[in-house]
């Protein structure tokens, strides 16, 4: 198990490593337990989501607090009603998006998606449309998945797919559907096999929400 004074420094490296990361000044990181906190200024949201993929990529990170606000330069802060715009036309542009079952909500740059989709990559493929968007400070994605299918063997279709993909921590893992709700409990050894492990639930047919309940190994 790594120190958190050893994981500071590894985190810090993985950021100054990162070319998508950008200018990393007046961004601070502390870390507490293997959970790491990173808080300042960023200048855009991609940006933001850049750092947040970076740290989790650093083995014994057990956890990750974004303390990171998004600040606009004076001249680069579209209106709402631009961002609004701006978003839909993206989505427009998007195959794997039908815009016209998306709703969109701007304010003050924070952008809330609703809805229903059908499937998990559509839902997924509206957000990645907003996050490069001039003036987008956060999103919060409420699109619902519409149940379709018969769920009785979703759990089987998981659990099968976890074996193929990473037969050890499947061992780990207990599966509960209820409905298309997709519960997964156990243990993980980091950060992004328990990505992996919940990816995997959302790619199942029939599955509308995936509730985390796995925890990082110390």
């Amino acid at each position: 198990m790594k120190t958190d004074a050893l994981l500071k420094s590894d985190v810090t490296s993985e950021l100054a490593w990162d070319t998508s990361v950008g200018e990393r000044a007046g961004i601070g990181i502390a870390v507490r337990d293997g959970v790491v906190t990173v808080s300042g200024q960023v200048d855009n949201y991609m940006q933001k989501q850049a750092i947040e993929r970076a740290v989790r990529r650093v083995s014994g990170v057990r956890g990750i607090a974004m303390d990171l606000e998004v600040k606009l330069a004076a001249g680069a802060r579209p209106s709402d009603t631009d961002i609004a715009q701006a978003a839909l036309n993206a989505m427009r542009w998007h195959s794997m998006v039908p815009e016209e079952r998306v709703q969109i909500e701007v304010e003050d740059g924070h952008v809330t998606l609703s809805g229903e989709l059908d499937w998990a990559y559509q839902v997924a493929s509206a957000e990645q449309c907003v996050r490069p968007l001039l003036g987008v400070k956060d999103i919060t994605n409420d699109i619902r998945i519409r149940p379709h299918v018969n769920t009785s063997d979703i759990a089987e279709g998981i659990s099968s797919a976890l074996m193929r993909h990473a037969q050890r921590e499947a061992r780990n893992i207990s599966i509960q559907v209820d409905g298309g709700v997709v519960t997964l409990r156990g243990k993980v050894d980091s950060l992004r096999e328990r990505e992996a492990a919940v990816g995997t639930a959302w790619s199942a047919k029939g599955v509308t929400r995936v509730v985390d309940q796995l925890e990082v190994s110390a």
